[in-house]
């Protein structure tokens, strides 16, 4: 039993007490008088309708003859469909929902003794099936109760969302069991559909929106995958230890297990660990079809998410908005953390206002207010009318020789000359990041001087290098700091951000066998010396080409531009800001066999950061101290990064 219950839901539910009874009591006319602006829980939790049906995708890909179907568990009010009225859906797609659990709490669906779900994981059906929602939760092909294989990001999970979308729209057939059984229809709704999910989910919404699919109104991505490539590698650098592979046998059910070893073969030798950009990429990668989203797209990520990282929200919300799509934006300090255990108040009121207002059409004036919400510190958030903020620009900046070797400037005028460093893969962001102002031989530096104004980047930047290696192989990391003092979310921490506490709140109404009550949770702070906060990496043997990779020639000079992680980060007045240069990153999967040296020509080399007021911000910001010389920094209480290790994207 939960050890305290949240002050506001007796309030909520007053107040729609009071709601209907002023309904039962106005005229006519008084009671059409006004729209209205925000769904209440006026229908019973305890009497939900709950069913299952089995949703036919038109594939086979378990090869056994029949066409697959996916299970697709529904939570709904009984009231509208006895009154002849029909409702949205709110729908989480996920392959987790057997294996692994959803939430902080790593919730799994359970069913009673003739297969009826019991409790559907999360919050949602709790809290938005007494305000006139079907909640659906389905079983991506090859997990839990569904048939076929597990194609991670493919056509087959894409294809069985899909198909419960066009299901609910009437375009597709399912029935009652998993074989043979019913033909059943969803008569009970009115097809607008949003779907939502954290990670795999919410990448699997990611790519039904891409399709185009009619009837899906809205998405929520959350923590989620643009493009299945930039998951596992930066441009041709490995990121993680395992292929798509073997995330497909982290999920399967035991059925799929029995039958999709073939599948499992194609998606190994289709995901090679040379970092190469092959067709089975180009069919996971959700930003090329940008411009077929009819949906509404609400992204949330963690800034400092170094699972699934943030180069694939920043490409897919400039794709979506070079299509003129509907957005808005939640940017976190956390890793890979739910909005629902960072800022759960505030993200429950804001998903219910954006559902009510997308799937209900209620003109709550949610689309009128700010797009983006940006935590600049621990639990401190700002907004911003759009994202990046009006008045953004790229600026170019340059690096420049110091009086010591690997420790230089960066400002606005290009400079000539060369920085020598040696790889050396057992060193990290961190390890260089704490040295920046001394000469180390990994890598080289780049800073301004004390800003004497904030500096604000907000967007995705690039770095080109321009590099001459000694041998036959080399990766690149290039990263930008934040110079100085600072109280930050403890992304580096097993958590990412967040302590779970033992108190619980309700959020919604309860059965025996659903609570709608979770363990509450706060900030989990580190003090640090400097902050990372955007990074990317690449293979220089794919600089010509992520289609394939090449040996490089020693002694010749090739350039790059590395594409870095999207983000939003105030660099304050004193601190300074930093661009390092340098070889493997430690947390980089499968260093290259030897130990280059790299001159990086300067000419060559620039960083293009999206800052708001452009060069002009950065002049106002640096032209104090334009030639005030750098001064080794003494460091403590420095904060290590964890490694990233290879976990499921869930």
């Amino acid at each position: 039993m939960p050890t305290r219950t949240r002050f506001t839901i007796w309030r909520t539910l007053a107040t729609a007490a009071v709601a209907i009874l002023t309904a039962l009591f106005l005229t006519p006319v008084a009671a059409h008088a006004a729209p209205p602006r925000e769904s209440r829980p006026v229908y019973s939790y305890a009497d939900a309708v709950r069913e299952s049906v089995w949703v036919d995708t038109g594939l086979d890909g378990d090869g056994d003859g029949r066409s697959d179907r996916v299970a697709a568990d529904i939570v709904r009010p009984a009231e509208p469909a006895r009154e002849g009225r029909k409702v949205p859906v709110i729908m989480d797609a996920s392959p987790y929902y057997s294996c692994c659990g959803r939430g902080n709490e790593s919730q799994l669906k359970t069913y009673d003794a003739s297969g009826r779900i019991v409790r559907m994981p999360l919050f949602y059906d709790n809290y938005f099936v007494p305000r006139g929602y079907a909640v659906v939760g389905v079983d991506l092909t090859g997990t839990n109760r569904s048939d076929g294989c597990v194609d991670v990001g493919g056509r087959s999970d894409i294809r069985s969302a899909k198909a419960v979308v066009d299901w609910l729209n009437g375009r597709a057939r399912a029935y009652t069991s998993r074989t043979g059984g019913t033909p059943v229809k969803a008569g009970w709704t009115n097809g607008r559909t949003g779907m939502i999910g954290k990670s795999w989910d919410g990448t699997i919404a990611n790519g039904v929106a891409a399709t185009g699919v009619k009837g899906l109104k809205t998405i929520v991505p959350i923590s989620a995958i643009s493009s299945w490539y930039d998951y596992y590698f930066a441009q041709g650098a490995p990121l993680y230890d395992g292929g798509p592979d073997e995330l497909a046998g982290y999920v399967e059910s035991a059925d799929a297990q029995a039958h999709c070893a073939a599948v499992q073969r194609r998606l190994a030798d289709g995901s090679p660990r040379s970092g190469d950009w092959t067709p089975l990429w180009t069919e996971r990668d959700y930003v090329k079809d940008a411009a077929k989203v009819r949906a509404s797209v609400f992204v949330v990520h963690g800034m400092q998410d170094l699972n699934v990282r943030t180069k694939n929200f920043g490409q897919w919300w400039d794709a979506l908005a070079r299509h003129g799509v509907q957005r808005k934006i939640w940017l976190s300090q956390t890793g890979h953390v739910d909005p629902f255990d960072y800022r759960r108040g505030a993200w429950v009121d804001t998903l219910h206002r954006w559902f009510d207002h997308e799937l209900l059409g209620y003109d709550n004036g949610i689309d009128r207010e700010p797009a983006a919400d940006v935590e600049r510190h621990p639990d401190q958030w700002v907004t911003s009318r759009t994202w990046p903020p009006q008045g953004t620009r790229v600026t170019t900046l340059h690096p420049a020789s110091g009086a010591r070797a690997g420790v230089g400037t960066l400002g606005l005028r290009p400079a000539r000359g060369t920085e020598t460093l040696t790889d050396d893969p057992q060193l990290s962001e961190t390890d260089w990041a704490a040295h920046l102002t001394t000469s180390t031989p990994e890598k080289a530096g780049f800073l301004t001087a004390p800003l004497t104004r904030d500096l604000r980047l907000s967007g995705s930047s690039e770095v080109t290098v321009t590099a001459t290696p000694t041998t036959a192989s080399a990766h690149l990391t290039a990263v930008l700091v934040d110079l100085g003092p600072a109280t930050i979310r403890d992304y580096a921490d097993s958590a990412e951000g967040i302590t779970t506490l033992t108190d619980r709140t309700c959020w919604g109404a309860s059965t025996a066998g659903d609570s709608a009550c979770f363990k509450e949770t706060r900030a989990k702070t580190a003090a640090v010396d400097y902050t990372v906060f955007s990074r990317g990496w690449g293979d220089l043997g794919h600089a010509a080409s992520l289609g394939k990779g090449v040996p490089l020639t020693p002694g010749k000079a090739y350039t790059m531009t590395l594409d870095l992680a999207a983000t939003d980060h105030v660099v304050p007045k004193g601190h300074r800001l930093a661009l390092i240069v340098a070889g493997t990153d430690k947390d980089l999967i499968d260093p290259p066999s030897t130990r280059p040296t790299l001159t990086v020509a300067l000419s060559g080399t620039r960083a293009r950061l999206p800052l708001v007021g452009g060069t002009t911000a950065f002049a106002d910001a640096t032209s104090a101290h334009a030639r005030t010389p750098l001064a080794p920094t003494p460091f403590t209480g420095l904060h290590p990064q964890a490694p990233a290790l290879h976990v499921p994207a869930g």
